[in-house]
């Protein structure tokens, strides 16, 4: 019954302190509550169909772009291709034969660049006369040396060919043909005549058959499939002597006979030989020993 009152009183004083609190004016310490809080903006229909048409308008303007610089790229060549036919078109009418103004790469360019760089080079192998047989000696200005041989290991075809012969003891090159045509099987005959042969006189010695692509020096080493330098082949020649009769012919250095200094150098030393013996058996046994 007593704390009711003072309950009372208290309650009131709490609600007189809230009222005089709300009612009093104070200073404006926070900012704005909805400056700090941002509230959510939904995008509306119109504003989608406004994004989706300019992104549809971006796309029409990039594609068209394109296309033009497309048409620009291309046309150089559709105009190259029209006069490409025009010049065919007009070269038939004039019976002459027009050709691209590109560079054709030829059969031969082409395959070079497909040959397998670990082949080895071409070679020839000896037809007439054969590698396996034995030296090979021919008359000067009598024999015509035939040769004929076959290529080996030939990736690369060459247009043309050359075929030497050659000497070490006078250095003289001999051509047997020059700029010749390619064949499987090449031939050659060589007419060792002294008109026929040049200024270089050819003389009793070993001369070497060199063949090689006449489209490089023969000092060029060749690629892998193209033909390489032939020189394996070597044969031996001579200027045939004049016929002499068997009576006639003295060979000076096959010739038993002896001289007659020989003869007299023989029986003086025979002579000697049969002295110093007499000599000796007289000395040792006397007169009668000799008999």
């Amino acid at each position: 019954m007593i704390l009711r009152p003072q309950l009372n009183h208290f309650l009131v004083f709490v609600f007189l302190c809230i009222s005089l609190s709300s009612a009093w004016p104070w200073p404006p310490s926070l900012p704005d509550i909805e400056g700090l809080i941002i509230r959510r903006q939904d995008e509306s229909s119109s504003d989608s169909a406004g994004a989706r048409k300019t992104a549809a308008a971006t796309k029409t303007a990039t594609a068209k772009s394109t296309a033009a610089k497309v048409s620009k790229t291309a046309s150089p060549a559709s105009n190259a291709a029209s006069g490409t036919t025009a010049a065919t078109a007009s070269a038939k009418a004039s019976g002459t034969k027009a050709s691209g103004s590109g560079s054709k790469t030829t059969g031969k360019k082409a395959q070079d660049t497909d040959v397998d760089p670990r082949l080895p080079q071409g070679g020839v192998n000896m037809v007439t006369p054969s590698a396996l047989a034995a030296s090979t000696y021919y008359k000067i200005g009598v024999d015509s040396v035939s040769f004929a041989w076959n290529y080996t290991s030939l990736s690369v075809t060459p247009d043309k060919i050359d075929i030497l012969v050659t000497c070490t003891a006078n250095q003289a090159t001999y051509t047997l043909a020059s700029n010749a045509s390619f064949e499987e099987t090449g031939s050659v005959v060589w007419d060792t005549r002294p008109d026929e042969t040049g200024t270089a006189p050819l003389l009793t010695e070993t001369y070497t058959l060199v063949i090689h692509d006449a489209a490089k020096d023969v000092t060029d080493v060749a690629s892998a499939g193209q033909l390489g330098k032939f020189n394996q082949f070597s044969f031996g020649m001579y200027i045939p002597q004049q016929y002499t009769p068997r009576a006639e012919w003295k060979c000076a250095t096959c010739n038993a006979a002896l001289s007659d200094t020989e003869r007299q150098a023989i029986k003086f030393m025979l002579a000697m030989c049969g002295i110093t013996i007499l000599s000796f058996t007289w000395f040792v046994g006397g007169f009668w020993a000799m008999i």
